[in-house]
């Protein structure tokens, strides 16, 4: 095991391995906050479950020459069931789910204010399968995000959900899922491992899908298509979570999570700015409130239990010349 009591753990390195971990948190968010945008040029020329899956066979690839080239242990047994979560939430889960609402009408900017109550709902997962206790000041907040996501899905939504807002709400469980998974994991090794074995044990599925979907659905590989399926694919899919998991698991996941707050916003500008869409003030107001709502869930207590949290190994006294001759001794 590579934890360390806390309770036991010098109260600077705690501090600074859980600092670390939110800057290392927000470095993923900076990646992720282009993948909503990414997806919609990927759909200039392509299918979304193509988009979805393929996404992630391509990934794979990459992280099959990583765990070679580094000769990376195989996952233990009993870390299969979490590797299993982490597939079904951010290898198939998120991507396909997220795409197909994109392609159901939902616009960058719209699925950005709904997927913005993510850092809530991980923070949940957090609780029931992390060990993790937010304070009650905690959950208001966050529930007062719940509530500015679905009243700006029903007011676009006419008074009702769409399919693209309900597909968008299952995208988001099933990633609050994988996050927490992927973050347990990486309390036992690095986050960079915990992406590519997932992505490898996914890859006799991802694979196949993806020949036969090439195969059937004549993809067109506009210059814009091809932009945004190298970004989903090498970014979103693989690199981002080298930096999100070691940030989860260093921080906490329902304190890191947060830093995911600024995620809708980014992804706001950049849909203004690579796609041309007007960000309107209802979008605008709904993402400023998530915004108020999840910031202040970053100012309230969240306790974690010993074992789940993740500091730095002190590093070792320099031996004594008079310890050097005992040892040769």
């Amino acid at each position: 095991m590579r934890t360390q009591d806390s309770a036991t753990a010098p109260a600077s390195i705690a501090d600074t391995g859980s600092g670390r971990g939110l800057w290392l948190a927000a470095i993923g968010v900076l990646i992720y906050s282009l993948t909503l945008p990414s997806t919609v040029l990927g759909l200039d020329g392509l299918d979304p479950y193509l988009i979805g899956v393929g996404r992630a066979a391509a990934a794979s690839v990459l992280a099959a020459a990583v765990l070679l080239a580094v000769r990376a242990p195989l996952p233990r047994r009993d870390q299969l069931a979490g590797f299993a979560v982490v597939v079904g939430g951010v290898v198939f889960g998120f991507p396909v789910l997220s795409t197909l609402a994109l392609d159901h009408g939902a616009s960058s900017a719209h699925s950005a204010v709904v997927v913005g109550l993510l850092p809530a709902v991980t923070a949940v997962f957090g609780v029931l399968r992390a060990g993790e206790r937010p304070s009650g000041a905690f959950w208001l907040a966050g529930a007062a995000g719940a509530v500015c996501v679905t009243g700006f899905a029903l007011i676009r939504g006419a008074g009702h959900f769409t399919a693209a807002d309900l597909l968008l709400f299952g995208a988001l469980i099933t990633c609050a899922a994988g996050y927490t998974e992927g973050a347990r994991l990486a309390r036992d090794m690095p986050g960079w491992r915990v992406i590519s074995w997932a992505l490898v044990l996914a890859a006799p599925i991802t694979v196949p899908v993806t020949v036969w979907l090439l195969a059937t659905t004549g993809p067109d590989w506009t210059g814009r298509a091809t932009l945004g399926f190298a970004y989903v694919a090498a970014f979103s899919a693989y690199i981002g979570f080298f930096a999100w998991y070691e940030g989860l698991a260093r921080a906490g996941i329902a304190r890191a999570s947060q830093v995911q707050l600024a995620q809708p916003v980014m992804t706001l500008l950049w849909s203004g700015l690579l796609l041309g869409e007007r960000i309107d003030a209802t979008t605008a107001l709904a993402a400023v409130a998530v915004l108020v709502c999840v910031a202040l869930t970053q100012r309230t207590r969240v306790d974690r239990s010993p074992d789940a949290v993740r500091t730095p190994t002190p590093p070792r006294p320099p031996r004594t010349m008079e310890q050097g001759s005992a040892t040769r001794r």
